[in-house]
């Protein structure tokens, strides 16, 4: 086989597998209560409480329905945010109100758009003024490697505080 079909087949491959792991994480979990993250009334507010945490704020975008958003929530986010790391969520197309870092009344889903947020999951790291930390991480990794790329972003934001 040449490259661009090996890349290809390879690619297929890692959706497939992505695809399967949201299936079967699905099933059987509509009796279950979904794990949720707090919706913030404040950035503001919550980045403080980060702060003085010494921790980044991580902010999750995600999307109703959204079976990556609910594997990531489910698998990493949720359990970090009980054991006390500083994770709020914001919903796309939410027209749920909230004051941004600044203090302004906005919605969901405009900063979202403002933050130019096309996909869903994306996490985001927050430190003093609002500013991002590390770098975002972008729509669903392979299960295996989600966790190490979430400790290396908020090791990498801890570091910038």
């Amino acid at each position: 086989m040449t490259k661009p079909i090996l890349k290809l087949v390879s690619h297929r491959r890692q959706f497939l597998g992505l695809m399967a792991t949201a299936l079967a994480q699905g099933v059987g979990a509509q009796s279950v209560t979904p794990a949720v993250l707090p919706a913030p009334q404040s950035l503001q507010v919550e980045l403080t409480k980060a702060l003085q945490q010494k921790q980044p704020l991580i902010v999750m975008v995600s999307l109703e329905g959204c079976p990556f958003c609910r594997i990531a929530r489910n698998s990493h986010l949720v359990p970090m945010q009980k054991a006390g790391t500083p994770i709020v969520q914001l919903d796309m197309r939410s027209a749920q109100s909230l004051l941004d870092f600044q203090g302004r009344t906005t919605t969901h889903d405009q900063l979202i758009k403002q933050w130019r947020i096309s996909i869903a999951p994306t996490l985001l790291f927050f430190g003093p003024g609002g500013r991002e930390v590390a770098d975002r991480m972008e729509g669903a990794y392979l299960p295996d490697f989600y966790g190490p790329y979430l400790d290396e972003r908020l090791l990498k934001g801890r570091q910038a505080l």
